[in-house]
């Protein structure tokens, strides 16, 4: 079956957000939403999270699930929200536990902070079936970005999060912990062998100098062919020296502080302190 697919495109952080709708029946899922985040100042807004729930509640959709491609690191989820306002799972790979561990150790997170995965209703494991309205849908666990990543193949539509980006710009960074580019390399493997007209979503675009617009749809025939990085014919060997060499020159998103520590409790804020304010930690001189 064919989802009806609405996309919004967050320009602050590049992230592109999906409701993936059952036409018949009306149900729905939010694939990576993005809740407003102003570092100078600490706030949080919702008017991109807002712009999801107008869409849904304009036109009478009922949220099944609101799916976490992984624990991002350029922007803080919204799915706390959108669920208090519309219902809903909220679902992630259930890896998420690995992402957990070893961030934890990171923020020194206190002891409250489970690494369980429970925060999460629903933890996907690579296979695992679910549903929106009458379309099936399949989790596939494709890490290498992070140990979490997962896409979710929703009918001809799979949304692969950072895994892959448009072919112009290539693949996603294997830097983070718990990273590793020739888990990535086999990942976008299994992706490559869905169906040559699958749709492929991406969570963000970047804009390439020869481009002049933003974009975030193409085809697993057309990442084969055309993508950058890893086309039919790169090998594990020249895709990992690539990936390794370019990672090394990157800067950290700007915002991994404030969205990891959101994201991996599953949008939730860290526990308010003595004065009902909740506070992000920043690591000094971390090795």
């Amino acid at each position: 079956m064919k989802p009806h697919v609405k996309a919004f495109f967050d320009e602050a952080t590049f992230t592109v957000s999906y409701v993936v709708q059952d036409e018949q029946t009306l149900n729905c899922a939010i694939v990576d939403s993005v809740l407003d985040y102003d570092p100078k100042s600490g706030r949080t807004s919702t008017a991109s999270a807002d712009a999801i729930a107008g869409y849904i509640t304009d036109h009478g959709l009922t949220v099944d699930w609101i799916l976490e491609t992984h624990v991002h690191a350029d922007h803080l989820t919204a799915a706390p929200y959108l669920q208090d306002k519309l219902g809903g799972k909220i679902g992630i790979g259930s890896h998420i536990t690995d992402v957990q561990t070893i961030f934890k150790k990171v923020f020194n997170a206190n002891g409250k902070f489970k690494t369980n995965g429970g925060q999460f209703d629903r933890l996907f494991k690579d296979g695992d079936k679910f549903k929106i309205g009458k379309i099936e849908a399949k989790a596939m666990h494709t890490p290498g970005h992070t140990p979490a990543c997962m896409t979710y193949l929703i009918g001809d539509a799979a949304f692969v999060g950072d895994t892959l980006f448009m072919p112009d710009y290539g693949t996603a960074r294997c830097d983070f912990p718990g990273g590793d580019a020739a888990t990535l390399y086999a990942s976008i493997q299994s992706i490559f062998a869905l169906p040559d007209e699958t749709r492929l979503f991406m969570c963000h675009d970047y804009l390439p100098p020869a481009r002049e617009d933003y974009r975030w749809e193409t085809s697993v025939a057309d990442e084969k062919k055309n993508n950058i990085h890893v086309h039919k014919g790169v090998s594990k060997e020249e895709f990992v020296k690539m990936r390794t060499e370019r990672d090394a020159s990157l800067d950290m998103p700007v915002l991994i502080l404030p969205s990891v520590q959101v994201n991996m409790r599953a949008g939730h804020f860290p526990p308010p302190e003595d004065n009902g304010v909740s506070y992000l930690k920043i690591p000094l001189n971390q090795v």
